[in-house]
């Protein structure tokens, strides 16, 4: 698959994320799904190697999304590999929908842990890791993490650990678009020279622009291919990233869209994805 068609399937996912977003019975999170819709499409339709046919094949890469809020992306992503019928994203949040408010292994395909409690995604990637080095299993495990959530103490417990036991099948990505629930990460807790705190912590680092669908490939084909020390992908996203309004606009962490926000952001989007067709 080029880059182009990756290009198409990333304006597509967006596109879904706002359906899901208004056809909700309440609001959702959908501006920390748009930063990372192209790193979930590259690994999706490019890197991962999974079956959606058969969601538990015990050799399959594992991917973990410890940032459990950016739900819609995650779902719109499943449902496009084939996990599960598109015409389920609209029951988002409802009574007895497979889909729920944060990711559920027993109740998603393709779900391969439940998040949703920041800061835990790390530490149960680096057991799988660690299990696949013990029974000599050849799967890769990939969590993707907030920059806000990087200010849990849990997640540099697991980065030292998985360091000092050498997990090089484990790559970590940051969706680093700046802010957190209540505001911009830099207000709060400051996160200044990421990439530094995860070198001193012995971990492999790459910086890419994660809109870029050529650097996220390039980053995760250096990334699993690394030997000795697992790897950390810095991606510098935008919040909101398609939809005018809500770009850098952090009340729309989790708020839903009424009629006329939704005819506004549907309407942007089609018009991005008919540019980028020109």
């Amino acid at each position: 698959m080029n880059y182009q068609e990756l290009e198409s399937i990333a304006h597509q996912i967006r596109s879904e994320i706002i359906y899901a977003n208004f056809m909700a019975t309440s609001a959702t999170h959908s501006s920390p799904a748009l930063s990372c819709t192209e790193l979930l499409t590259v690994l999706y339709f490019k890197i991962l190697n999974i079956d959606p046919q058969n969601p538990r094949w015990e050799n399959r890469d594992r991917f973990i999304l410890s940032k459990g809020h950016a739900y819609l992306a995650y779902y719109a992503i499943l449902a496009k590999r084939g996990f599960f019928p598109m015409e389920e994203l609209p029951s988002v949040r409802s009574i007895n929908s497979i889909l729920q408010g944060h990711p559920d292994m027993n109740k998603t395909p393709g779900v391969d842990m439940t998040t949703g409690s920041l800061g835990n995604g790390l530490s149960i990637g680096a057991g799988m890791a660690l299990y696949a080095k013990s029974k000599q299993r050849a799967f890769k495990v990939y969590v993707m993490i907030g920059d806000g959530e990087s200010q849990e103490g849990a997640i540099w417990e697991a980065a030292l650990t998985s360091s000092a036991l050498k997990l090089d099948n484990l790559i970590c990505i940051i969706d680093y678009n700046h802010y957190q629930s209540n505001g911009i990460v830099d207000d709060i807790v400051p996160m200044h020279s990421m990439d530094e705190k995860w070198r001193a912590f012995g971990w492999d680092v790459l910086i890419v622009n994660g809109h870029e669908m050529n650097e996220i490939y390039s980053a995760l084909e250096i990334a699993r291919n690394s030997k000795g020390r697992p790897t950390i992908i810095i991606a510098n996203t935008v919040k909101g990233k398609g939809v005018s309004f809500m770009t850098h606009n952090n009340e729309w962490h989790a708020k839903q869209l009424t009629q006329s926000e939704y005819e506004i952001a549907a309407k942007e989007l089609e018009e991005a994805r008919h540019a980028d067709r020109i």
